[in-house]
């Protein structure tokens, strides 16, 4: 997440919606990237969901025939506002949201809505499992859906401990059900001989191993015996698909957490690098892709910073008498699984004919 100042130069975050030191309401331009007042005539207007609810503090243009911000469009469904304290956890899962488009849109991946691209848009489902006691968590064809009671802070530390997890939090649902739309999105489609797909099953391994009983076996034996060599979560290593959606969530966690660090004035120039040196090859991308050295240093760089950063903010964490903040290991098969992420993510990113800004 970067640096937000109003513009009277005080420091804002991203959910700010007032300046305590210059007294002006402000709100999130996304196209932009910027904190900006709210003024009578200053040619953008709130989104409807933090006029009516306080639940967003996106802008758009005032003379929008839309009322509802670009994230808040992509709702196919919201809960009972009205019924108990489902505003107030819906307010916690737009948060996460708003923050997993930011990312996404931080690296130039354009995210149409369902509404406007049927075949390639994005839409969300926040529903309760009280409403439905059948709703889970996941993706389906640009859909994605996520719990509401996981927004509630005991029933989903629950459901961490009887996953055995490591962390489990709302952003991380985001990001992780983001990878399976983008699977779909531009993956799916390609040949069996796509380079790019290649490089998935290389990297992954066969995304047609049956999902079904792979996930079955998972939750029945739990995960294979020394994951921790090869997978980032041992829930990653049920499936290639679950692998590379995990891997994803950790993808986006060290971008936006690598952003917020830097931007905020914590370098790790002085932090002693050599003893969380990667080896070369944990920089390299799947063989059947072009060889990329200057790149390849690039990324092994990229994520050496995240590794010191971790490190110190554990340290951090536990200074306080908190558990870690980072409770994972990057082994070098799990590095070169980030390396692909990252060179998806600079070809997505550039590929504009894939989608459309709204």
């Amino acid at each position: 997440m970067q640096r937000f100042t109003c513009a009277c130069g005080h420091i804002l975050v991203f959910g700010s919606t007032h300046c305590p030191k210059c007294d002006h309401d402000v709100g999130y331009d996304p196209d932009r990237g910027v904190m900006v007042r709210l003024e009578p005539k200053g040619g953008m207007k709130l989104c409807e969901n933090g006029v009516k609810h306080k639940v967003c503090n996106w802008l758009l243009s005032a003379a929008a025939p839309e009322k509802l911000c670009l994230a808040c469009r992509m709702n196919r469904t919201i809960p009972d506002l009205n019924w108990g304290r489902n505003l107030m956890l819906w307010g916690k899962m737009e948060m996460a949201k708003r923050r997993l488009i930011y990312t996404l849109r931080r690296i130039g991946i354009t995210l149409p809505s369902k509404a406007m691209n049927p075949k390639a848009g994005l839409a969300f489902d926040i529903v309760s499992t009280l409403s439905n006691p059948t709703v889970t968590t996941g993706h389906l064809n640009g859909v994605i859906t996520v719990n509401l009671e996981e927004a509630d802070d005991t029933y989903r530390q629950i459901n961490r401990q009887q996953l055995g997890e490591n962390s489990r939090t709302l952003l991380g649902h985001f990001r992780h059900e983001s990878a399976h739309y983008l699977w779909q999105r531009f993956l799916s489609e390609l040949s069996w001989e796509d380079p790019l797909r290649m490089a998935f099953r290389e990297r992954f391994g066969d995304e047609w191993v049956d999902y079904a009983v792979a996930l079955g076996n998972h939750y029945q034996k739990g995960p294979v015996a020394g994951w921790e060599t090869s997978f980032i979560t041992g829930y990653a290593a049920s499936h290639p698909w679950e692998d590379w959606a995990e891997t994803w969530a950790h993808y986006l966690q060290i971008t936006d957490g690598l952003e917020t660090c830097e931007s905020m004035g914590i370098q790790v120039r002085h932090m002693a690098l050599p003893l969380v040196m990667l080896p070369v090859e944990a920089g390299f991308l799947p063989t059947i892709l072009k060889h990329e050295p200057a790149a390849n240093d690039e990324f092994l760089a990229w994520l050496q910073r995240w590794i010191c950063l971790s490190k110190v903010l554990n340290e951090v964490s536990n200074s306080i008498g908190e558990s870690e903040l980072y409770p994972y290991a990057i082994p070098v098969k799990v590095a070169q699984k980030l390396r692909l992420a990252h060179h998806y993510a600079k070809v997505w990113g550039l590929d504009k004919s894939k989608g459309t800004k709204v």
